[in-house]
């Protein structure tokens, strides 16, 4: 079966408290139930960054100004589709406007801030601790 390439961008989101937005993946998600950061995969043609800021507006109701990149990699994996390339492009990004509300019909259904002291208890995509990490290293990819 021939591979395809998934090039997706995605929001580090911390509130003043510190607390994570994060985003749980609806039932219709392989992942279903585990926590994610908001974001998701690029249209055609879109450039990442407004990739980004258009996926957290659609999964939180939030309109984002992104920061620098903290995390870009990419990881082959097995899909239903076949193996996939999954190219991830992390976001450090601030909230300018809008109002917290979950997604509807999509591939998240709740979102919440997080205190990070609680993301260790929760079950988070390797994107989120992967995130964690390069922020705690201070590597930028």
């Amino acid at each position: 079966m021939q591979g395809w390439t998934r090039v997706a961008s995605y929001a580090w989101i911390e509130d003043s408290s510190r607390a994570v937005l994060l985003c749980r993946l609806s039932a219709e998600e392989p992942d279903a139930g585990k926590w994610t950061l908001p974001g998701g995969g690029l249209e055609f043609g879109e450039d990442p960054a407004v990739g980004c800021r258009r996926e957290c507006l659609e999964e939180t109701g939030l309109e984002v100004h992104l920061g620098p990149v903290i995390d870009a990699h990419g990881e082959e994996i097995t899909t239903s589709r076949g193996p996939q390339h999954a190219v991830r492009i992390v976001y450090r990004a601030t909230v300018v406007d809008g109002h917290l509300r979950p997604e509807t019909l999509g591939s998240t259904d709740h979102c919440e801030f997080v205190p990070l002291e609680a993301l260790p208890s929760l079950d988070c995509v390797p994107l989120v601790h992967r995130a964690i990490a390069a922020l705690t290293s201070g590597a930028s990819g």
